[in-house]
């Protein structure tokens, strides 16, 4: 883990606390971080949404997978 220094307005860090029900400031922070980056994701993923096209259905590529045996 790396260290590093972030100046937080109080009442925010606390509330963050209390929200995510951490056992520290650290852990807090490091939630809502990946939080974040988890909603960042699933909002790239949902643009996409319909401008991809398949030339198989979601069955066949299953049971032509060779790597499931």
């Amino acid at each position: 883990m790396k260290r590093t220094t972030v100046t937080l307005p109080a009442k925010l860090l606390e509330n963050l606390v209390t929200v995510t029900k951490a056992k520290s400031k650290s852990q807090a922070v490091v939630m809502a971080v990946e939080e974040e980056i988890k909603r960042k994701k699933w909002r790239k993923i949902k643009e996409m949404a319909g401008k991809l096209e398949f030339s198989k259905e979601a069955g066949q590529l299953r049971h032509e997978d060779h790597r499931t045996g």
